[in-house]
């Protein structure tokens, strides 16, 4: 499990995400910002219902504070970092004058006092043939978008789809609201009631707004209306979802309980396809979907005489495990599905066909990200059909493509063709791992398309031929950063680029004329207003880092490669032994690339050095080395992160006496193995959201298959079972940390998010429990209202202010 998309590369890698999201549990306080003390037992400091508590208070040796200096300057630090915008989305608008382009940023920062992010827009003017900085002109002053969840240009760029979600919950009659804007005004609001849809979503994945060609529809995914709970009474029942719940002797019940999607979609109800009509100010719900199908990513199809929508759909059952149940879905590739058309408005249907989605993708049985070429001539998308076919969460994906036809398409089944395999040959291009993809990825060849892909332990820009099947880099060989395309237009291409000591800042892609290659010239697009703290820019401008080959022969007798990524502050100390963090990533199935992280320069600020750690079966190292992990957890990749923390100590990059390891998910699940199984290399540990005993979290948790996948390997499909018998739950045990946990003697500090469904709270607590019974020290804090990533800002900024804090302490910086 990773915490979120491998672009942002944080600690927690994997679910968002994007974002993630009680106050049932508001009796575990937690440290509150505002408190004027923040103290660490060296035993217990636990929260539990009744407050704050020193648990085995005789063994107690040391009490840090926030009346501390080093302590405040932590905190002045983190707050300074967390104050460093982030690029969210950015677009390339259509020329009017030809010159030129206007840009469109979206840019956020944390807002901690108001516990969330406060979004802008920026506007640059970009002038087609760029001579440095005098070519980008930014507007004086970003506009603040205030309750706006989502904005999308039309294709042209003369229009502004501006979405406000209403109360999701229908209550107080919150409605929805589309805006469509022109670059004066706001030319109409449609105002969308509860009864109608709930919020649409916005979330990246299910997510999908699509303007029609003609620019007078709309197609979008929202969650269904709500549905009537019972209103009891004292003399009848009613069922009404406009049923008031004010009567004094009414109460409302629960009603039918509806699955949902898992960690990230609790309490969100089923994704609907509908369609806004810009000329009557109307909204519909397509008809025609079967019940049990899930639908995203919509987009529509090139205009035929009765207009398609093309889209993704989930079946509510799995296929590929042996259950009815609707496993969680946020950042699992290894989910069926299928691409579907429909007939958008049916109210006068062609022919039988229609009356319902049509499946195009029937061969394959995943296939994601659907993109028409702007020639109308061919259907794109992305498959992780290796991750269906193995179990495994997160893959090498294949790109594949169908000839379209428009309503022909649907009479006959087209073929779908390969254009890159999840398995490439070794050496070079390791294969396509993304998650997103930009609206409109095609150059003006109608053959090519731009993608941003982990390439080991970066993330670079591709250009994939869809003719030729050919994947080659368009960002500079040279550059170790992390690259990610946000908008083309006219083979113009605004990247965002970022490494550990540069936060994220723009670049203009200007094509260069080739006859034998396609290749562009990069310009700095940087905002000249935008200004850090000194010690921020200090710390920044000595941050560097370098990334470590390593290589272990197989029991075949070849040879695998994975790396690690060492980061310190100040290039003259990369060779002096200091303090270092081990940092191992979720997933397991999800990789570090040389991105910019708060997180990490915060840690790095103190005087830690890191390494972080791309064992084999992290993405971008090819499927090969991936798949070797499934059925080897906890051996394997222990084993690959020892490996790389003697090299590390080999280089003389760090003090064997001074060495912690930090983790989150299967990160965590890695920092407790390590703990107990090598427990004299680690000073202390730091360990967020952990996986310890799956024989506990199959039961518990929204992705139970995990477990299956990468204890048995290959073998988890006829092993699945919801109800596992004593054997399986024997061989999940000693596959997990707490197997070991007779072994750990360090100090350990644990986070967990209470609305965790991914790995649920009783995971940590029942760990947490056997270490303090053995007498250890350990500091828990409980965040209420966090799920798996543990990412609302305040929570956030509270995890690691006791990350950096505990580490700071141990390692006796």
């Amino acid at each position: 499990m990773a915490f979120r998309s491998f672009q942002h590369c944080q600690l927690l890698n994997n679910y968002r995400p994007v974002g993630a999201v009680l106050s049932r549990f508001s009796c575990f306080p937690g440290v509150h910002l505002n408190v004027p003390a923040i103290r660490f037992s060296s035993s217990v400091q636990y929260k539990h219902p009744m407050g704050v508590s020193d648990m085995n208070s005789s063994n107690a040796d040391v009490v840090l504070d926030a009346e501390e200096p080093n302590l405040s300057v932590n905190y002045e630090l983190l707050q300074s970092i967390y104050r460093i915008p982030s690029i969210e989305k950015a677009w390339l608008l259509p020329s009017k004058r030809g010159h030129s382009f206007e840009a469109m940023v979206l840019l956020n920062e944390v807002n901690l006092s108001a516990n969330s992010k406060r979004r802008y827009l920026s506007f640059i003017n970009i002038k087609k043939e760029p001579v440095k900085d005098s070519s980008f002109s930014w507007s004086a002053f970003p506009v603040e978008l205030s309750g706006v969840s989502l904005i999308v240009p039309s294709t042209s760029g003369e229009k502004l789809l501006v979405i406000k979600n209403g109360d999701s919950s229908g209550k107080n009659g919150s409605a929805t609201k589309l805006e469509i804007w022109n670059s004066a005004q706001l030319m109409k609001e449609i105002l969308v009631p509860a009864s109608i849809h709930g919020s649409i979503y916005t979330d990246g994945w299910f997510e999908g707004v699509s303007w029609s060609h003609d620019e007078s529809y709309v197609a979008y995914v929202a969650e269904e209306s709500t549905t009537g709970k019972p209103m009891f009474g004292k003399t009848n029942i009613s069922c009404s979802p406009q049923a008031s719940d004010n009567d004094p002797y009414s109460w409302k019940g629960q009603g039918d309980w509806h699955e949902d999607w898992g960690e990230s979609y609790v309490g969100k109800r089923k994704p609907c396809l509908y369609v806004a009509d810009l000329k009557n100010d109307s909204v519909q719900k397509v008809a025609g979907i079967p019940n049990d199908l899930s639908v995203g990513q919509v987009i529509w199809a090139p205009c035929d005489s009765q207009p398609l929508l093309i889209f993704v759909g989930w079946l509510s059952a799995s296929e590929n495990f042996k259950t009815e149940r609707k496993l969680g879905i946020k950042y699992c590739f290894n989910r069926p599905c299928a691409i579907y058309a429909i007939q958008a408005f049916q109210e006068e249907r062609m022919f039988d066909l229609l009356n319902g989605p049509w499946k195009l993708t029937s061969s394959i049985s995943s296939a994601f990200l659907p993109r028409i070429s702007p020639d109308g001539k061919f259907l794109l998308f992305l498959s992780s059909q290796e991750a269906v076919n193995t179990g495994v969460h997160n893959g090498t994906n294949s790109l594949q493509i169908m000839e379209w036809h428009g309503l022909e398409t649907l009479k006959s089944i087209s073929e779908v063709k390969e254009v890159v395999s999840a398995v490439q040959p070794k050496g070079g291009f390791p294969g396509i791992y993304m998650q997103s993809m930009i609206a409109s990825p095609w150059l003006s060849d109608n053959q090519t398309i731009l993608l941003s892909s982990a390439w080991h332990s970066s993330q670079v820009i591709l250009a994939v031929n869809i003719e030729r099947g050919t994947a080659i880099k368009v960002t500079p060989d040279d550059d170790a950063a992390s690259w990610s395309i946000l908008s083309l237009q006219d083979d113009y291409i605004l990247a965002a680029v970022s490494s550990f000591g540069k936060p994220h800042s723009l670049k203009l892609g200007v094509p260069r004329s080739s006859l034998t290659q396609m290749s562009w010239d990069w310009f700095d697009v940087g905002n000249p207003y935008l200004q850090f703290p000194d010690k921020v820019d200090s710390l920044l401008s000595s941050m560097s880092y370098e990334i470590m080959k390593i290589t272990v022969p197989t029991e075949e007798g070849l040879e695998q490669h994975y790396e690690s990524i060492f980061v310190t502050k100040g290039k003259e100390s990369m060779r002096e032994k200091g303090p270092l963090v081990v940092v191992v990533h979720g997933g397991p199935h999800s990789v570090y690339t040389t991105s910019f992280s708060k997180a990490y320069a915060f840690l790095v600020g103190l005087g830690l050095n890191l390494l972080l750690v791309n064992y084999r079966g992290s993405l971008g190292f090819g499927e090969e080395t991936l798949q070797s992990l499934p059925g080897k957890v906890g051996n394997q990749d222990v084993a690959d992160v020892l490996r790389a923390l003697d090299l590390a100590i080999e280089k003389g990059l760090a003090n064997t006496d001074k060495v912690a390891v930090l983790g989150g998910s299967h990160g965590g699940f890695l920092s407790a193995h390590l703990i107990g199984q090598a427990p004299d290399r680690f000073v202390t540990a730091a360990i967020i959201n952990p996986v310890c005993n799956m024989s506990s979290m199959v039961g518990t948790s929204d992705i139970p298959d995990w477990c299956y996948v990468e204890t048995y390997g290959p073998s988890c499909f006829n092993m699945y079972t919801d109800a596992p018998p004593p054997q399986v739950l024997e061989r999940f045990f000693q596959a997990s940390p707490i197997s070991h946990i007779s072994k750990v003697k360090v100090p350990t500090l644990f986070l967990l998010g209470a609305q965790d469904r991914r790995v649920p709270i009783s995971n940590g607590l029942q760990y947490v429990h056997a270490l303090r019974a053995r007498g250890l020290k350990v500091k828990l804090i409980i965040f209420p209202e966090d799920a798996h990533p543990i990412d609302r800002p305040q929570s956030e900024f509270e995890c690691w202010l006791n990350v950096g804090t505990w580490l700071k302490h141990y390692l006796q910086i």
